[in-house]
């Protein structure tokens, strides 16, 4: 695996300052906060029917035929919003920025839209005096605004937008409603009141989203450091023998749907020892690093590079026809591992020696053609070294015998 697979942490300041950019979020990072918009099905169903039920009763009791087709536009955005779901759930996973920015774009025309619906329904029902079909609507603003706030705060442009939309008519048309004559001494307090609870809450409800979203950035960011620390050798960024493993099983799943070999090459470097007798383990890391992104320089997008630990090295080769490919790359490996290396002002050289072994033919578990391409390593080391070796079976019997 390269390294760029691996997105760089990024500042906290650029995670911060105003609305997020997605680039400066890791890309799982990301793709969990896109999915957290994606999987919120049942929610939108059952706000989408309680949103149609309002609406219809507030329109029998007013008798304005006109929130009826207001009724009939909420059932179909809930329609589109769970099509839109089940459209994102069968396109996962989604696998580069731009894509998931494409779905992030898409969601919030349905929120927006639900958003306007419920203003228009506060409007149309508060202009007319009946506090209880008031208590009614406006309490499904608080349903909405509660709901967006705990589902896609980590989407806080969307979040913000949507409140607002459902949020500032409904204040607006309390406070035209309290200014309006009414018999009641206690009518435009009431309402004034009623505005100014709906404009804290909406203001409280804001302050939310914003650490909402710092929580959600730092647990998930978090999360998916250690993640890929644990997955990850300190020295050189690559893959370490856990991520090797979960790699190769995935290379494996797709060898075997495509009939094709995966070849694991065992690297061992030679020479390596006394650049770090004579020059001290400093030079031997910088000569660790460098191996790292030669290797990385070499291999396809598809190919694995694992550091199992000091100067071992495996690439997990996948998608091969025929063992001459393997073959071929461990050449080029050689060569080009056996260049000189400029650290300070020294030269330093080495070389490289590879066993390989290769999946089905040497076995299927990563542990046997581990073993099996360092038994081949020992014997291309024995024979001169700066040598390329398969695995044969007398090198599974040393293996087994070790």
């Amino acid at each position: 695996m390269r390294r760029s697979d691996y997105p760089a942490p990024v500042a906290r300041s650029a995670r911060f300052r105003g609305f997020p950019n997605p680039a400066a979020l890791p890309l799982p990072v990301y793709r969990e906060f896109i999915d957290m918009l994606y999987g919120m099905a049942l929610p939108i169903f059952g706000f989408g029917m309680v949103f149609v039920g309002i609406c219809l009763l507030v329109a029998r009791e007013l008798g304005n035929p006109l929130l009826v087709g207001l009724a009939v536009l909420g059932a179909l955005a809930t329609v589109l919003r769970l099509a839109a779901l089940r459209a994102y759930r069968r396109a996962s996973p989604v696998g580069d920025f731009e894509a998931l920015m494409r779905w992030e774009q898409r969601y919030p025309i349905g929120n927006y839209a639900l958003a306007a619906f419920i203003a228009i329904l506060n409007v149309a029902a508060i202009s007319a005096h009946e506090p209880m079909l008031h208590l009614l609507t406006v309490s499904l603003v608080f349903g909405f605004g509660a709901g967006i706030v705990s589902r896609i705060a980590a989407r806080p442009k969307v979040c913000v937008i949507s409140l607002l939309l459902a949020t500032l008519p409904t204040i607006a048309a309390l406070a035209l409603h309290a200014l309006q004559p009414h018999p009641d001494p206690l009518h435009t307090q009431l309402f004034l009141i009623e505005a100014f609870i709906v404009a804290m809450i909406t203001g409280l409800s804001l302050q939310t989203v914003a650490h909402l979203y710092r929580s959600a950035v730092e647990h998930h960011t978090a999360r998916h450091d250690m993640a890929l620390l644990a997955k990850t050798d300190a020295l050189t960024g690559l893959a370490n023998r856990l991520s090797l493993r979960e790699h190769f099983q995935g290379r494996m799943a797709a060898a075997r749907r495509t009939d094709s070999q995966v070849a694991v090459h065992f690297l061992d470097l030679d020479g390596f020892k006394a650049i770090n007798d004579h020059h001290g383990h400093p030079a031997g890391d910088a000569v660790l690093r460098e191996v790292a992104r030669r290797l990385e320089a070499m291999v396809r997008s598809e190919d694995v590079i694992a550091r199992l630990g000091g100067d071992e090295f495996i690439v997990l080769q996948a998608d091969l026809v025929q063992d001459t490919e393997a073959e071929l790359l461990a050449r080029r490996i050689i060569r080009e591992i056996s260049k000189p290396y400029r650290v300070e002002d020294n030269l330093l050289t080495i070389s490289v020696s590879v066993g390989i072994a290769t999946a089905p033919k040497m076995g299927l578990e990563l542990e046997r053609l581990l073993a099996c391409a360092d038994g081949a390593l020992y014997r291309a080391k024995a024979s001169g070294k700066a040598r390329a070796l398969f695995c044969v079976e007398v090198d599974l019997v040393t293996a087994a015998a070790a």
